[in-house]
């Protein structure tokens, strides 16, 4: 399951700086299954320490963690929507991901000019999420006019269904309140994703810091950042990221020994990754072996059935049962022999509801 989350942001606010941090992971290619990295996507493995556990017990062959993909998104700029700066070039790449990382500057710094001339994030959330509301209102109004012709006509019930919906997200989108803030039906969710809308995308607004914040991040600037994420139910990562961006460069060993001199348990990398899985709703299971160990993906709320096709179609098309222990018996008891001698192991159909960190062995036939 391939997944992107979007980096959007305003000039000289750390978004390159927080990209050249996720391009210098320098994750291995083999370990990275989905198709060929273009220039402006980074690819980073997703923090998982029962990856060490499992690895540590199986000395696997392969050893595949899963992976999110960052996409850089260029050219934000004041009137985007009707084609400033980059325009709909950049509106068509961010209707590609999953879900939108918002960076905003967070510090003062003379020497590097704000576009506006001044720091006021505040101000900068609101240009990108206006230019992104307005792009969303032109979609709907065009579609609109169409759709409610056609079902004054027809009185069909899908039409009368998008009638309906699209007027409900116009008139949100006209009080300032985006998409994903409204409760929907499920069938107007099945709707509203064919369109792909801007601001129906879950998004994370990232806090860039000084370095000598690191310790302290809630300056008064963050502050006004989560009050207002606050008002709209999202999430706020704080981060500096030219610390990102230098830590990316170090081993492993440096980069821990310069997580503890900053007092820090984890990158702030490792905290978005986490926090777009998250607000993504997604979670892990593992498959292990002495031939691989690796972790995938996948959308609480999947059955076996749905999780057996992330690895092949061909395990959801002939699917006949999963063999599930959690991790945690696992550990526990030592080794998958003594979890099926405690009578922890178990057998289960294709509408059992896949849990995270569920070790699975799917048996089908084709």
């Amino acid at each position: 399951m391939s997944l992107t989350a979007g980096i959007v942001g305003l000039p000289n606010v750390g978004k390159s700086t927080l990209f050249n941090a996720i391009t210098n992971q320098k994750i291995l290619a083999e370990n990275y299954p989905f198709a060929t990295i273009e220039p402006n996507v980074g690819v980073v493995t997703v923090p998982d320490k029962r990856m060490d556990v499992l690895k540590e017990m199986y000395d696997p062959n392969r050893f595949i963690p899963t992976a999110y993909e960052f996409t850089d998104i260029a050219g934000l700029v004041k009137g985007a929507s009707k084609g400033e700066g980059l325009g709909n070039k950049f509106l068509s790449h961010i209707r590609e991901v999953d879900a939108i990382v918002e960076v905003v500057r967070c510090f003062d710094d003379g020497k590097i000019i704000h576009v506006e001339g001044n720091i006021n994030p505040i101000r900068d959330i609101e240009t990108i999420n206006l230019e992104l509301a307005i792009a969303d209102l032109d979609v709907i109004e065009n579609r609109l006019e169409k759709v409610s012709k056609k079902a004054r006509t027809t009185k069909d019930s899908n039409d009368l269904l998008e009638k309906d919906t699209l007027e409900q997200c116009k008139k949100a989108l006209e009080e300032n309140i985006p998409i994903r803030q409204l409760d929907f039906t499920e069938e107007q969710k099945k709707l509203i994703k064919t369109y792909s809308f801007l601001t129906a995308k879950p998004i994370i607004y990232l806090a860039n810091i000084k370095e000598s914040e690191i310790g302290n991040p809630e300056n008064e600037y963050v502050a006004k950042v989560r009050e207002y994420a606050l008002k709209e139910n999202a999430k706020v990562v704080s981060l500096c990221a030219k610390v990102e961006e230098d830590l990316s460069e170090l081993s492993q060993e440096d980069k821990q020994e310069m997580l503890e001199a900053l007092g820090l348990e984890e990158s702030g990398l490792d905290q978005l990754i986490t926090a777009t899985y998250d607000i993504l709703g997604l979670a892990t299971y593992f498959t292990v072996g002495k031939d691989e160990v690796r972790a995938w993906t996948f959308k609480k709320g999947m059955n076996a059935k749905e999780c057996a096709g992330i690895i092949h179609t061909d395990f959801e098309k002939g699917f006949i049962r999963a063999e599930v222990m959690s991790y945690d018996d696992l550990v526990e008891c030592g080794s998958e022999l003594k979890v099926k001698e405690a009578g922890k192991a178990r057998l289960e159909g294709k509408d059992y509801l896949m849990q995270d960190g569920d070790i699975c062995h799917f048996r089908f036939n084709v």
